[in-house]
């Protein structure tokens, strides 16, 4: 039972969700900042639980089409989506309760790009906002969210609605060091997917599923590459900036094995042999970072 929700929930892709959430966490230690337990879990808890209902609703769907075996009959496969998604809502609604309206309409965002991901009329999956949207979603609004419910009230923006007004005032450097901080994870999670659509590309033709690599062509392997190269730039960037200590440069290293798996994939795209290529990039980079991060703490004490 145990495995097949596991296979359901495709457990090992929740690595998007939980490495930068780990980042975050160091990064916020890093700045000094105390984290509030607290809240802090209940994010955890209710990302996590969500992502987990998106994954199953995704698969849901799918099998509708592509005539593939649930793990599970159709009726308790939907009673999972239903407990995943019912008590993530609930913990989101407790945050929000907890926090301010910034939470609810980040957390609004992010269950209506979940859903509509595979569900709907025109789902985000046969359009060509994928890779856009899943490097938005889980680069830069988990790290923001993250940063925000932790930090004093004002630190990135303010907003306020009264019956005559909607007050908004957002303070740009600090929202320039998460949107930098979250180039790494917003790039490796965005190939993830252009990965995997340009491996199924002449399938997704087949059933009307146009996504960016239909578009753009032979150009997406030049995309896929530069995000790569892009969180190499935001990191330079960001120890040159000091948002990060310089020993952090050593996830630099991690240069010559991605560009080994980039070089595979542009070779061939294979679904079953070369798109796992951007899953080792992912873990290599991000786990890289993540663990540098942690490091620097030693040295900025």
């Amino acid at each position: 039972m145990i495995k097949k929700f596991l296979s359901y929930v495709e457990i090992m892709t929740k690595i998007t969700s939980l490495f930068p959430f780990l980042m975050t966490v160091a990064f916020l230690l890093y700045q000094n900042k105390e984290i509030n337990l607290k809240l802090t879990l209940i994010f955890f808890v209710s990302m996590f639980l969500f992502d987990l209902a998106t994954t199953a609703i995704n698969n849901y769907i799918d099998t509708k089409t592509n005539h593939q075996t649930l793990q599970f009959k159709r009726g308790s496969a939907l009673f999972i989506i239903y407990v995943l998604l019912g008590i993530s809502t609930l913990l989101g609604v407790y945050l929000v309760y907890l926090t301010d309206s910034v939470i609810l309409i980040l957390g609004g965002l992010c269950f209506l790009c979940g859903v509509f991901y595979t569900y709907g009329p025109v789902p985000i999956s046969r359009q060509p906002l994928g890779e856009f949207l899943s490097g938005v979603f889980y680069g830069l609004l988990i790290p923001f969210i993250l940063l925000y419910i932790n930090s004093p009230e004002g630190t990135f923006l303010i907003f306020a609605i009264t019956k005559e007004t909607v007050h908004l005032s957002l303070k740009i450097r600090p929202l320039f060091t998460v949107f930098v901080f979250s180039i790494i994870p917003m790039c490796t999670t965005a190939n993830i997917m252009l990965a995997n659509n340009i491996c199924d590309l002449e399938k997704d033709i087949l059933v009307k599923r146009h996504t960016l690599p239909y578009y753009i062509g032979k150009r997406a392997l030049s995309l896929f590459a530069g995000l790569y190269y892009l969180t190499y730039a935001a990191l330079l960037i960001m120890v040159f900036l000091k948002i990060l200590h310089p020993i952090c440069l050593a996830g630099l290293l991690t240069y010559i094995p991605v560009q080994k798996n980039i070089n595979v994939f542009l070779k061939v795209q294979d679904k079953e042999t070369t798109f796992l290529t951007a899953i080792k990039n992912y873990i290599m980079i991000m786990g890289a970072n993540t663990l540098m991060i942690f490091i620097s703490l030693f040295f900025s004490r």
